[in-house]
């Protein structure tokens, strides 16, 4: 049976056709109340026939992901932990921003796989290792998740306002399934983001990147987190395969729009990557394309290598790229309260669940064991 959140609204209209008998309109109704009204049940549809609603109960359905856990912060940021068909578990998260008209903004951080592939030191989703890509229907459910959290049935000026495929995975590694979910994410007739409003982030691959960029659909985040090839090479082994001199200049003809600019995410590791010659490795390199810089201080989770940087490092980091020309926005660290890193609130309920199991298992001190 077909989930129709995996289906983009070309293929709901040959679906619609093949399988119902039905006009191309039809496509676009059924399309709408799934992603304009979030509808999770045919009988809701109330403009399309009862015997078209029964047949497509009896060929398709509509599945979200299911929420198993919420933590939110003081701050206001919000995870979810999703458990999909299959029970593989991914990560998604609420940030709050600016308020209009008394209602307050959110931007979406999106998972694309479950666990990673590129083995970042300093990620929490990296020491997990890669289990499999997640479908289009996965990855827009998320989205469905949170403005139900958030009461989010607004057509015009929603509060879901931002999209950033900055979560579990490396979307270039996932890029089919990613080019889909950008194609149903710009459709006015449904979820209808601009492409201004939507960053995929990647580690800085060469596969997909050129494509990316000629789509059109989103804006480009590179994690560079490191200013020269031998640090990248120790911190992001797998990333820096891919060297540092041939990622910018790939950079350097990738297509951008008037107004765009490639954005830089680095993450300052305290004593590793945040001191003074650092930042001056990094003024050539930005300034080299058309780009920014958004710091953002390490949120260090249990067990981890890396430490914070103090706040002096960072202001003294920061203000060195302000003075020699880069635009650098240092990004204030959310959710610190509820592990609102990216695979943070997985790993730990993985943690929990482990200890459960031992401490229930047979031959665990305190408990019975046979002879």
């Amino acid at each position: 049976m077909i989930n129709l959140l995996n289906l983009t609204l070309p293929e709901l209209e040959a679906w619609t056709q093949a399988e119902l008998g039905e006009p191309k309109f039809r496509a676009m109704q059924i399309w709408q109340w799934i992603w304009q009204r979030m509808a999770r049940d045919f009988d809701t549809m109330t403009n399309i026939s009862r015997p078209c609603r029964e047949s497509m109960a009896a060929k398709a359905c509509i599945v979200w992901p299911e929420v198993t856990a919420v933590e939110e912060s003081q701050d206001g940021t919000t995870k979810f932990l999703l458990r999909l068909e299959d029970g593989a578990q991914v990560e998604t998260v609420l940030i709050p921003s600016d308020s209009r008209e008394g209602v307050r903004r959110w931007t979406q951080c999106l998972s694309c796989q479950v666990g990673c592939a590129m083995g970042c030191t300093f990620c929490s989703t990296g020491e997990m290792g890669f289990e499999r890509n997640m479908t289009m229907a996965e990855i827009l459910g998320q989205i469905l998740v949170a403005r139900e959290h958030l009461g989010d049935t607004r057509l015009h000026w929603p509060m879901l306002r931002n999209i950033v495929f900055m979560g579990m995975g490396e979307p270039l590694l996932n890029f089919n399934e990613v080019m889909r979910s950008l194609q149903s994410l710009n459709s006015d007739k449904g979820l209808n983001f601009s492409p201004r409003r939507i960053t995929v982030s990647t580690c800085g691959i060469e596969k997909n990147l050129k494509e990316l960029g000629e789509c059109g659909l989103a804006f480009l985040a590179v994690s560079l987190h490191a200013p020269n090839q031998e640090l990248r090479e120790r911190i992001m082994p797998k990333a820096a395969r891919w060297p540092l001199d041939r990622l910018m200049s790939t950079l350097q003809s990738y297509s951008l729009n008037t107004r765009e600019r490639i954005t830089f995410e680095y993450l300052l590791l305290g004593g590793v990557n945040d001191g003074l010659e650092h930042a001056r490795e990094l003024v050539p390199l930005v300034n080299s394309v058309k780009g920014k810089l958004n710091l953002i201080v390490y949120n260090p989770a249990e067990g981890s290598p890396y430490a914070a940087p103090s706040h002096e490092r960072v202001l003294a980091f920061e203000k060195y790229l302000w003075d020699r020309g880069v635009t650098a926005i240092l990004r204030k660290s959310k959710g610190q309260d509820i592990k609102a890193a990216c695979g943070q609130l997985k790993a730990a309920r993985q943690k929990e669940q482990l200890e459960e199991i031992k401490a229930t298992a047979p031959g665990h001190a305190g408990q019975e064991t046979s002879a």
